[in-house]
């Protein structure tokens, strides 16, 4: 029996060491104007994921200090976290943001130092924040994005991401973020053909400004590209955050976005 219970211990270790829980989510405008009380929310949402990649961090110190304020939250939650804020990126000063990674030493490791990739900071406004992780025998690399909005057409920056895989070919490189565009635009074809797949179809992401009857979603926008020749996804899924308000206008004033999230081996 000893031996028996000592073979499933060890099971359920390495299966546990050998999945990983990815969430990506827009805070809008994170910095000082989300309360105490809307990062101590955030922080209970994210807490049972593994790696967190945040959008949209404002450039002020009052970013880095609220992505530091939610690192803390989340280490008061059971498990210990460790973040990681980009410099600024290379837009105008109205379009420029930080990006940010927090995850549990637990469950990953952080490899080297992330970066800001500078291939295309001419043709990207928002150039994406890479950062790599182990997890078990794999690696992987995040590549954290916020493309400019569907009326200046994000397109004509995300078709540069094709690139990517050869400019970095040792990398098994994880596309996610707010895209501001459906997965079934033409422009990620590209990335398809290459062995890449959206995590998600036809899943509405961001919020309207009211909910119509029970409808609260507008856009398909934010989504995880992964190679399905190098990673199998076990699980899935958004976030409805919003339904925890009594008022959908209160749950907006956490975020415009939902966080979806992913779970490879």
């Amino acid at each position: 029996m000893r031996i028996w219970f000592t073979f499933l211990f060890s099971f359920y270790v390495v299966i546990a060491f050998s999945q990983v829980k990815i969430c990506s989510w827009n805070i809008e405008n994170f910095g000082s104007s989300k309360s105490d009380s809307a990062i101590q929310f955030m922080a209970e949402v994210l807490k049972d994921f593994d790696v967190v990649a945040l959008q949209e961090v404002v450039v002020n110190g009052s970013g880095a200090r609220a992505v530091a304020q939610l690192a803390d939250n989340l280490n008061r939650k059971g498990a210990k976290w460790d973040y990681v804020v980009s410099e600024a990126t290379q837009g105008s000063a109205y379009k420029s943001e930080r990006y940010a990674f927090l995850w549990k030493p637990s469950k990953v490791t952080k490899l080297g130092e992330p970066w800001l990739d500078q291939n295309f900071v001419e043709e990207i406004q928002r150039e994406p924040f890479f950062c790599t992780f182990q997890f078990g025998e794999k690696e992987f690399t995040l590549v954290n994005f916020h493309a400019k909005t569907k009326r200046q057409q994000p397109e004509t920056e995300i078709k540069y991401f094709k690139f990517f895989p050869d400019l970095y070919p040792n990398l098994n490189l994880i596309f996610l973020g707010d895209f501001n565009c459906p997965q079934k635009h033409t422009v990620f074809n590209p990335l398809k053909k290459m062995g890449y797949e959206s995590t998600f179809r036809n899943q509405k992401t961001s919020l309207r400004q009211k909910c119509i009857d029970d409808d609260c979603l507008a856009s398909e926008y934010d989504n995880v590209f992964y190679n399905k020749n190098r990673f199998s996804v076990i699980g899935s899924g958004v976030v409805l955050f919003y339904k925890q308000f009594r008022f959908f206008s209160k749950s907006r004033e956490i975020s415009d976005h939902i966080p979806v999230w992913v779970q490879i081996i």
